[in-house]
């Protein structure tokens, strides 16, 4: 975790919401020169920070508020810290919590030196991104659609349906399987919901395919060269990790991405794993969707899943690929390679 420690005359810390904002100013001595709730304005909150232009740092929690603010402050020149809002509250955690004592908080943290820093995500790419993510919202959505069908025939002990129902061809017939006529209904809109998010994520993909264009077309050759990933999988990798020049080590990569299991030690005894929110959430969606390809791709990882799966179990065998898969992505797109299926069997 990286943490900021530039050094101004100035420091201001902002509890931000979607109405309102929280702004407290302090300077070096740590006195307290600005502590007041304001309306969420970008000219009024401009306009209170207008004594303190000639050297001055804001800091905001990194939460779903804080695009508009970084923009503001990168349009006007003001330095800016997007503050890691997990990490945040294992430092300033305390009994009271308010806006008025977070804002406080964050101006203290940010003139002291221990904000842990979160990455502020380049506004070119960010809607393209969280359209990927709305994407992946909608094929869960689909998801949960399925295995519902699926468990409402295991409900009433009906045979196997024994077809793949994420193809269209394969829900013919189904919803007639149930004999009570609510059973039917439930599966009925099962399937038309189905088929609506079909269009919908069908698309979005079409879109975003044509549209992407703030990236970088030889590291979507690159990903698209491991078996099993395509256009969109590609797509969602590489606007997730952006930049892969950001990670200085692949295990900051491959903790980032959440394909490790971070433990907790003290006087050498081991107090199991933590920390699981830290990290991309979305990162790790899309290598477990590649594992899953990428191994129904290829034959001559074959042989070394089925040791893991005997050594490990199938869920351990399958996250150790998955970790594997992402360290390979590291050193491919951070020395410009084709992927190699020798050097990922032999590493």
């Amino acid at each position: 975790m990286n943490y900021y420690t530039g050094q101004h005359q100035y420091y201001c810390g902002v509890d931000l919401h979607a109405r309102t904002m929280y702004l407290c100013i302090v300077n070096q001595a740590d006195e307290i020169l600005y502590h007041r709730e304001i309306p969420t304005n970008a000219e009024l909150f401009l306009n209170k920070l207008a004594p303190y232009r000639q050297d001055v740092v804001v800091s905001v929690e990194c939460i779903f508020t804080w695009y508009w603010i970084a923009d503001l402050c990168a349009v006007e020149t003001i330095p800016f810290v997007l503050g890691h809002a997990l990490y945040m509250k294992a430092i300033h955690g305390g009994k009271t919590k308010n806006d008025r004592i977070d804002s406080k908080k964050i101006a203290k943290l940010l003139r002291a030196g221990m904000i842990p820093m979160a990455y502020v995500y380049p506004k070119p790419m960010r809607s393209t991104r969280d359209l990927l993510r709305r994407r992946m919202h909608f094929v869960g959505k689909r998801a949960d659609l399925l295995t519902h069908i699926q468990q409402t025939n295991y409900q009433y002990n009906l045979p196997n349906i024994g077809k793949t129902l994420k193809y269209k061809s394969n829900r013919e017939g189904v919803a007639e399987r149930f004999d009570d006529a609510s059973a039917r209904k439930t599966v009925e809109v099962d399937l038309e919901l189905i088929e609506y998010y079909d269009t919908i994520i069908r698309k979005l993909e079409l879109y975003l395919v044509r549209s992407a264009k703030a990236h970088d077309p030889t590291v979507l050759q690159i990903l698209q060269t491991i078996p099993g990933i395509g256009k969109i999988l590609s797509l969602v990798l590489l606007y997730e990790i952006q930049d892969i020049t950001r990670f200085p080590r692949v295990q900051d990569f491959t903790s980032y991405a959440r394909l490790i299991r971070p433990k907790k030690t003290s006087a050498g005894k081991c107090y199991g794993t933590g920390n699981g929110r830290i990290g991309n959430s979305y990162l790790k969606w899309a290598f477990c969707e590649a594992v899953v390809l990428f191994l129904r791709e290829t034959r001559e990882v074959q042989p070394l899943i089925r040791r893991m799966e005997r050594k490990y179990g199938k869920d351990k065998a399958k996250g150790i690929v998955a970790h594997r898969l992402g360290r390979t992505v590291y050193y491919m797109l951070k020395n410009t390679q084709v992927f190699d299926m020798k050097k990922f069997v032999n590493q």
